[in-house]
């Protein structure tokens, strides 16, 4: 009967666990490819780095428009007020206030060798530009992998605090139903009470370093947490089919990080070049177009001006007629003296010109050599620090190289050594469970002490803890090496 009245209180405390995970509303699915897909979109860093993708381009696009001509077109507006001109102490006479316009559209064209080379200094940088930003993407992948890792890692822990929880619950029920036939004590009972207490202490702190790493794991793809979230991608133990050289070969070629090195090296070069084309001659071109108006204010002054003119002019006939007549030859016509009103019309029309009727200006072409031959040695300055910038960036080249190796066969000894020990701690993990369903059934039927039972749970408790670890720090071993790599590898 007694044995009877234990099952039966086993049996009910048994679903506790599931009860309490189904009573949690599920929220959105989240996998490591979506992880992924969120953090190539929103991340910050990764936004700042692919910033500089607009820069690269607009530098490629300055660099080819050196190479065509300058254009640019100016209007400008006059006025000038009327009075006396004197020029050398000689007083020209007196003009009425002007009004002036006139417009200019002028190409230049400059060419030397550093404009030939500059595309290509600016394409190598431009793709300097895409390999950093396919390595942040990368970094960006492997930082992201590794956070989601350790989320997992956290709730695989919360879970087994939560077993451990339902087992202590249920050491509780079964203290309780032997104390109430006599088969334990009350301390028996206020034990497993204080270690349901603990056990649900340590299962709030576990859930609560879940969604801490939830957290940081939303932080590093940009976008806000949503409630409930739940991380849906499971990882497979599987052993590394590539071999050490291999992977170093495959490092060496296809690592963002050093092919973004590489072609930084490659930009130096072609800045080394560039700086000696200072030495060159250059070609300067320059051409124009232009007109302008003039219109006088006062229109009527105009017209005064030409009747004088016109009269003085009539005087100045008559008497050089009057003078060939004397001596006998013919003579000059003199017309009348006078301005008939289409000369004034056209007078007025001449002077409407203002402000688009424009007069053209004669066309001009200028064409200018320029060789450079002393500047203070600043382009002896210039050429020495980009030959110091290409050793510079040659060095970093093999310097990351060395670093690669480096990472990359330690990142495959870590793994190997991890995958050997998923295996130990599981096996140790499998005994651990077995241990403590005999003590615990051996405590039921009253042949062991509830302290053992504590004792067995606590080496459960870390034999379950290590074989999490194990596995995660191989999983996490695996990213790294695909890290290191520069790509997937599963």
């Amino acid at each position: 009967m007694r044995l009877q009245l234990l099952a039966a209180l086993l049996l009910a405390a048994a679903p506790l666990g599931a009860q309490v995970r189904d009573s949690m509303q599920a929220g959105p699915a989240l996998s490591l490819d979506d992880a992924l897909t969120l953090a190539r979109r929103n991340n910050t860093d990764l936004q700042q780095v692919q910033e500089r993708r607009r820069t690269a381009r607009a530098a490629q696009y300055a660099a080819y428009g050196a190479l065509l001509p300058s254009a640019d077109a100016s209007f400008s507006g006059q006025y000038q007020q009327g009075g006396r001109q004197i020029y050398n102490g000689l007083q020209l006479g007196t003009n009425p206030n002007t009004l002036g316009s006139s417009y200019f559209i002028g190409l230049n064209y400059n060419i030397n060798a550093g404009s030939l080379i500059a595309p290509r200094v600016a394409a190598a940088n431009r793709d300097a530009v895409e390999a950093d930003i396919t390595g942040a993407q990368s970094t960006l992948r492997s930082s992201v992998t590794q956070q989601y890792l350790t989320a997992l890692q956290a709730r695989a822990k919360a879970e087994l605090a939560d077993t451990l929880v339902v087992a202590a619950q249920q050491q509780v029920e079964l203290a309780r139903a032997r104390a109430s036939v006599g088969s334990a004590t009350s301390l028996d009972v206020q034990r497993a009470e204080v270690d349901l207490a603990t056990q649900q202490v340590a299962a709030l702190n576990a859930h609560n370093q879940v969604e801490i790493e939830k957290l940081r794991l939303f932080q590093q793809l940009g976008v806000e947490q949503p409630a409930n979230v739940d991380l849906t991608t499971e990882f497979a133990i599987t052993p590394v089919s590539f071999s050490i050289d291999s992977l170093l070969s495959m490092a060496r070629q296809q690592n963002p990080q050093v092919v973004a090195l590489r072609e930084r090296e490659h930009a130096s070069v072609l800045s080394v070049r560039e700086s000696r084309t200072a030495y060159t001659p250059s070609l300067s071109l320059s051409t124009g177009v232009g007109g302008y108006t003039q219109r006088y204010t006062d229109t009527d002054a105009l017209i005064s001006g030409a009747r004088s003119s016109a009269a003085q002019s009539y005087e100045g006939c008559l008497a050089n007629n009057f003078s060939r007549a004397g001596a006998g030859l013919a003579t000059f016509p003199c017309g009348t003296g006078t301005l008939s009103p289409s000369q004034e019309a056209a007078i007025r029309s001449a002077n409407d010109q203002y402000p688009f009727n424009f007069t053209k200006s004669p066309w001009s072409l200028r064409a200018t050599v320029t060789l450079p031959i002393f500047n203070g040695f600043l382009r002896e300055q210039r050429i020495e620090e980009a030959v110091a910038s290409r050793n510079n960036a040659r060095t970093l080249v093999r310097a990351r190289e060395l670093q690669l190796n480096a990472e990359v066969t330690g990142a495959y000894l870590t793994l190997a050594t991890a995958q050997k020990t998923v295996a130990v701690q599981e096996q140790n993990a499998a005994r651990a469970r077995d241990e403590l369903r005999l003590t615990e059934e051996r405590y039921r039927v009253g042949a062991a002490t509830f302290l053992d039972v504590v004792q067995a749970r606590a080496t459960y408790e870390r034999a379950e803890s290590d074989r999490i670890n194990a596995v995660y720090d191989y999983h996490k071993a695996f990213a790294a090496l695909e890290g290191a790599v520069g790509r997937p590898l599963r």
